[in-house]
């Protein structure tokens, strides 16, 4: 009877863990999936706050080499 409970028990402890593990993995993709959106803002932000600049940096860079800016 105890060999059968422990068993039992390892059997429990195997499904177990695989549970977790399948909450684990949904968490982990949430939280990949925020980390994503996060660095799309941020990347949104930097390119809407720096894009004036970036056009007469590269308008100038095109001018200097001889190149029509559009």
């Amino acid at each position: 009877m105890t060999r059968a409970y422990a068993h039992l028990m390892a059997l429990a402890t195997v499904l177990g863990h695989r549970f977790e593990d399948r909450e684990d993995r949904g968490a982990t993709a949430v939280e990949y999936g925020l980390l994503v959106g996060l660095i799309a803002v941020v990347i949104i932000v930097a390119v809407t706050a720096l894009g004036g600049r970036l056009d007469t940096l590269f308008r100038s860079v095109v001018t200097s080499l001889g190149g029509t800016t559009p």
